[in-house]
């Protein structure tokens, strides 16, 4: 593997930034673990390739 000189890690400063927050009450924690959820939701979508063999990708 090779390491990009000179730049930060795109996840690790979103990481970062979200520590950052800090939830003012429950409600606001809430919010702020449902938005992560959603992130997780939407990546498991955009990662499902399902198999077709009869119309395959070129």
């Amino acid at each position: 593997m090779t390491k990009a000189k000179g730049s930060v890690d795109k996840n690790l400063s979103n990481v970062v930034d979200d520590l950052a927050q800090t939830p003012v009450n429950s409600h606001h924690a809430q919010q702020l673990q449902q938005d992560v959820n959603d992130r997780r939701n939407q990546d498991a979508i955009n990662h499902d390739q399902p198999t077709d063999l009869k119309h395959q990708r070129n």
